[in-house]
């Protein structure tokens, strides 16, 4: 049986916030961001990455607003697309040469993947993910226009908004696995994994919308027999009561607990609510632990010394 972990890296890990992140410093987060991964893989597990995309999709957008009547449009599948190979090529060329350096004899891929939705999901009816750059009023109403729904974001700003479809199951999954079990490091699900709906026949078609990458991850680790999924994110420890003065740190949460935090609001849909809904289900599909931490604090955290653990 091989020991095999995916580990999820949020695309805020890539251009941090306040970054305007060109290539260059892209490059540097994302060599920094990967210490504690390449520890993983030295002590002899073997790895599947995943990462999100939001800033890196944000700025493909602008390009393509900017390149309107110049260039033919990219519809947003597309973009996540763009981004998978964009990213994969930073993480990957970081990732060999972390390899490279330390005499770790592993070689990484890149899959470009794609990710199962259901045609009826809510989400299409009732798009609630904001995604992109923030617009004005003048911009908003010209987007409006071409029929592109736009939302206020918590009062920063109008920014458009698309579906977010519930992930069922990753078309390039047996693949991964099968690159896994050659030793192969595999980077895949990036941004979530490009969304597609499958028809009677089973052809595959992309559709508007945007997968969260954490969900996307939890269905990757169970088909591709992962024991352990990390979440990597913003924060050391998952806190209760976040937001207010009685916020504290959890290290440890079995299932039962984590549901009932979830059910008495202590989870935001629009941060810690995905990671903690992925952890809970990779875990009652048969997962052994969930580590939810920062990239920094990875190397100590998977050695019992920090982070917030999520167990059976």
């Amino acid at each position: 049986m091989r020991r095999i972990v995916v580990v999820a890296l949020g695309g805020n890990a890539i251009i941090k916030e306040q970054e305007f992140g060109d290539v260059t410093r892209q490059f540097a987060n994302t060599r920094h961001a990967l210490a504690g991964v390449v520890e993983i893989v030295q002590a002899g597990w073997d790895l599947v990455l995943t990462h999100g995309n939001g800033p890196q999709v944000g700025n493909i957008l602008i390009r393509v607003e900017e390149a309107r009547n110049k260039a033919y449009e990219i519809p947003l599948g597309v973009c996540v697309a763009q981004s998978q190979g964009e990213m994969g090529y930073m993480i990957g060329q970081s990732l060999q040469n972390h390899f490279n350096q330390r005499k770790i004899f592993r070689r990484v891929v890149t899959v470009l993947t794609q990710v199962l939705v259901d045609r009826n999901d809510p989400s299409f009816s009732h798009p609630t993910k904001p995604i992109g750059p923030f617009y004005n009023e003048t911009q908003a109403s010209t987007l409006r226009e071409r029929g592109i729904e736009l939302v206020d974001d918590a009062g920063r700003g109008l920014r458009r908004v698309v579906p977010s479809p519930e992930p069922t199951r990753v078309v390039e999954a047996s693949l991964i696995r099968g690159l896994v079990s050659f030793g192969v490091v595999v980077i895949a699900c990036g941004g979530g994994g490009v969304p597609v709906t499958e028809a009677p026949d089973g052809s595959f078609e992309g559709v508007d919308g945007v997968v969260d990458k954490d969900l996307a991850s939890g269905i990757l680790a169970t088909e591709v027999g992962a024991r352990q999924l990390v979440i990597l994110t913003a924060v050391r420890k998952v806190l209760r009561d976040f937001g207010t003065d009685k916020a504290r740190p959890l290290d440890r949460l079995t299932v039962a607990e984590a549901r009932q935090l979830m059910a008495e609001g202590h989870f935001p849909p629009g941060s810690m609510g995905p990671k903690m809904q992925a952890a809970v289900e990779f875990l009652e599909r048969g997962g052994e632990r969930v580590l939810i931490t920062t990239p920094e604090a990875l190397g100590e955290a998977w050695n019992q010394r920090g982070g917030t653990w999520v167990v059976p």
